[in-house]
């Protein structure tokens, strides 16, 4: 893929908690210059000034244990505050517990927050998950009506995306939606690899770096990328 098609690809993700307004709108600008397609920012940070890009805010992070009704309510309000699209966070306990009755009626009602045609991403953690547990999650995911899934948050000690999750979410949602993979893709290589596994999407904090060593060129990994 070439460089400019994969940066459109990209949701250039800074999520860290400490994170300023000021150093908010100088990530937007990072964005900007590098071309990308989104940037993706914790809701708090909104509105932001992001001209050329898709803003999309998180929801439930990075645990995904929020009540439903206060999802469905943090999601309405980025949407308000100029969110395009929303990644949110499954309950991972009812993942757990196998109610996917449960996992579904959760998804459904932030998507109700989140109207066409703004996207509704869902964040499954997939490093936590059995292969039957990541199935499970992609087709509730598609019955309560969302758009894409996810691999991952970057926050979870379990881990990040990787090869083998992102071929079993691109396999059982056949095409019917997207798959975004994020969580530890700090090369070149990495991001090549997911995107042959079947991602449609990446989130990365350190795009700049990645998207240098593809023009053959070097560039410092920016502060804190390791995060996501």
């Amino acid at each position: 893929m070439a460089r400019d098609e994969l940066a459109r690809i990209v949701d250039h993700t800074l999520l860290l908690p400490q994170t300023t307004a000021a150093q908010a709108s100088a990530f937007v600008a990072e964005a900007q210059r590098l071309g990308v397609g989104a940037v993706c920012l914790s809701p708090s940070l909104l509105p932001v000034s992001a001209d050329g890009l898709r803003v999309v805010a998180v929801c439930g992070f990075p645990a995904g244990t929020h009540h439903t009704e206060i999802k469905r309510a943090e999601a309405a309000r980025s949407v308000a505050d100029g969110a395009d699209e929303v990644d949110m966070v499954i309950n991972l306990g009812l993942v757990a517990a196998g109610d996917w009755s449960g996992v579904e009626a959760d998804i459904a009602a932030v998507r109700s927050a989140v109207p066409a045609p703004h996207l509704l991403k869902v964040i499954i953690e997939s490093a936590l998950l059995t292969d039957e547990q990541i199935v499970g999650s992609c087709r509730a995911a598609e019955s309560a009506g969302a758009d894409f899934v996810k691999t991952s948050t970057g926050f979870n000690p379990a881990g990040g995306a990787s090869v083998h999750a992102v071929e079993l979410m691109a396999r059982t949602v056949g095409g019917r939606l997207g798959v975004k993979a994020s969580g530890g893709i700090r090369t070149a290589a990495a991001v090549q690899a997911m995107i042959d596994a079947g991602a449609t999407r990446l989130g990365l904090s350190g795009t700049a770096a990645i998207l240098a060593e593809l023009d053959g060129a070097t560039a410092a990994v920016p502060s804190g990328s390791d995060q996501y």
